[in-house]
């Protein structure tokens, strides 16, 4: 049986290091691409598809902890691995909670990379299967395969837009989902600068799932990065669109 072959982002000031893990990477039959800058790395993400992001936490410009943050948003789907000399417990936790899907400390063994790998491609894979027919939050409830929706019971008429929107927000219960991945996700890879765009359907769609759409409790806005969709006890962020 043949081995998966990624696509991976290498995110490092360290040119040697780069070249280094790039060159180890490619004997294995990955193909990589490199980013000196938290900054370049978004960028690249923005516009072209990775399973796998290694970062680096000790860069100048925007940090690591940052970049993992602006990662997660633009694809919630691709495994982050933080690659770090730092090695301090708080470290660790931070950048888990910043979204990184493991945490190894340099140096490391190319072997070791490659297991937490496959780790969290089966990881994503098994999310990818278990997705749940029906998605529930608060008296909101989603049926993917009926293609229909419910607030309290009351059955609600969305557009094929807006359902996509809406199921894809849900299916990323929690996590901060940017502009530019919303847009390219349900409109297409030609879109990605049409914020006015998803705005008019996410007011659209505050209408018509919120009690009360100037205060909505289900889609919040992330400032500056996209939405996010939470249970209706979540009032931490800022929600005008």
């Amino acid at each position: 049986m043949s081995l998966p072959t990624w696509n991976i982002l290498v995110v490092d000031d360290e040119p040697t290091f780069r070249k280094t893990l790039r060159k180890s990477l490619t004997v294995g039959g990955h193909r990589v691409e490199e980013a000196c800058s938290g900054g370049d790395a978004v960028d690249m993400l923005s516009h072209s598809a990775f399973h796998f992001a290694l970062l680096d936490l000790n860069m100048p410009g925007m940090g690591g902890m940052t970049t993992c943050r602006m990662i997660r948003s633009i694809n919630a789907r691709i495994g982050i691995v933080v690659l770090s000399v730092r090695d301090a417990e708080q470290d660790r936790v931070a950048a888990l909670d910043a979204g990184a899907d493991d945490y190894l400390t340099k140096p490391f063994g190319l072997r070791e990379l490659i297991a937490r790998l496959h780790a969290i491609q089966r990881r994503i894979q098994t999310e990818k299967e278990e997705e749940p027919e029906v998605l529930k939050a608060g008296d909101l409830q989603m049926d993917l395969q009926g293609h229909s929706v419910w607030r309290a019971g009351e059955a609600l008429h969305l557009t094929p837009k807006e359902f996509e929107l809406l199921a894809f927000l849900m299916k990323n219960q929690g996590r901060p989902v940017a502009h530019t991945t919303l847009l390219r996700t349900i409109w297409g890879p030609n879109y990605g600068n049409e914020s006015h765009y998803l705005r008019s359907y996410v007011k659209t769609l505050r209408k018509k799932i919120e009690a009360d759409p100037a205060r909505p409790e289900y889609i919040l806005t992330e400032p500056r990065v996209g939405y996010r969709f939470c249970g209706p006890v979540a009032e931490d962020f800022t929600t005008s669109v």
